[in-house]
């Protein structure tokens, strides 16, 4: 009988020591997610697997996702499971407003899964979340991370606006040439028009999108996205390196430095975003509440007012 040789495992990448974090261990980062369970709350943090949320949940700042924890879509960066959503849970709303209650929120950022069976994709659901979290915590600023709404997103975005989230973001995730193997459900311009339809509805909302980097890109495809996020009048960009969930996840292509980080921050802000986060650890909602504070003060800087 011969002996059957074991399957070789696959490669794991090492990170360069500028991307590693701690495990959380921190007595905030229980209570955080004690009050997500208690709330039946799914987290964005923890779906997708980020590597702040030690940091952050220690600090009781989390970002929520809604209309459950399955997705419609299956994008070979993303860490949340893709099947059949179960049915929409018509507590969430009040449950969100509660636990921004709770954590004390100045500002909160709520996001979801893709919803594409849903007539509406899920907008109905922001806009009740957005209004339950305003009525239950007047003084919260809310910021908003929506899917793309495919073939529905100007009702959708209508909708929403029509609700007036103080920050309306939505990724591009990354340059076009990538979409058909990183993004395969989305189209790059598709997204683009989502924004810029935000902008020409309420103009004073502001409109933030990211990418990650190290999946592939070249340096003068990111700065083109960079002049078609400006083109459509974006006004945050973030930026972070890419990391592989899982082996069976998009390999990362390349660790990008912190000095090229800093490089391609200094030709955003010199292209006109009033605000960039760029970093290997920067994700979308990673400081959301100081850098919309940072953005606010920017604007009215810009407009030649004094921020009170």
């Amino acid at each position: 009988m011969n002996e059957m040789s074991p399957l070789p495992r696959p490669e794991r990448q090492r990170k360069p020591d500028w991307i590693r974090v701690k495990a959380p261990t921190s007595a905030g980062f229980a209570a955080t997610r004690a009050l997500m369970r208690s709330k039946s709350l799914t987290t964005v943090c923890e779906e997708a697997a980020c590597p702040n949320i030690g940091e952050c949940w220690s600090k009781k700042h989390a970002t929520v996702m809604i209309l459950g924890d399955t997705c419609t879509r299956a994008c070979a960066f993303c860490n949340v499971k893709t099947g059949m959503p179960r049915k929409v849970d018509v507590n969430e709303p009040n449950n969100v407003a509660d636990a921004a209650a709770q954590m004390g929120l100045n500002h909160i950022v709520i996001t979801s899964v893709d919803r594409d069976d849903l007539p509406d994709g899920g907008a109905s659901q922001f806009v009740k979340v957005i209004e339950a979290v305003r009525a239950a915590n007047p003084t919260t600023t809310i910021e908003i991370l929506t899917p793309d709404f495919r073939n529905k997103h100007e009702a959708a975005v209508e909708a929403i606006v029509a609700a007036r989230p103080d920050v309306y973001n939505h990724n591009l995730e990354t340059v076009p040439r990538l979409y058909p193997t990183i993004r395969p459900g989305a189209r790059y311009y598709a997204s683009l028009r989502l924004l810029e339809s935000v902008k020409k509805l309420d103009p004073s909302i502001f409109t933030k999108s990211g990418i990650m980097l190290g999946l592939g890109e070249e340096r003068l495809e990111v700065h083109q996205v960079m002049d078609d996020m400006r083109s459509a009048d974006i006004d945050f960009l973030t930026m972070g390196q890419y990391l592989q969930p899982t082996p069976r996840h998009a390999k990362v292509q390349d660790f990008v430095t912190p000095a090229a980080f800093d490089a391609y921050a200094a030709i955003g802000r010199a292209k006109g975003f009033l605000l960039v986060a760029s970093s290997p650890l920067t994700r979308s909602s990673y400081h959301a509440g100081d850098d919309f504070a940072k953005m606010r003060a920017n604007r009215e800087a810009k407009l030649g007012r004094v921020v009170a």
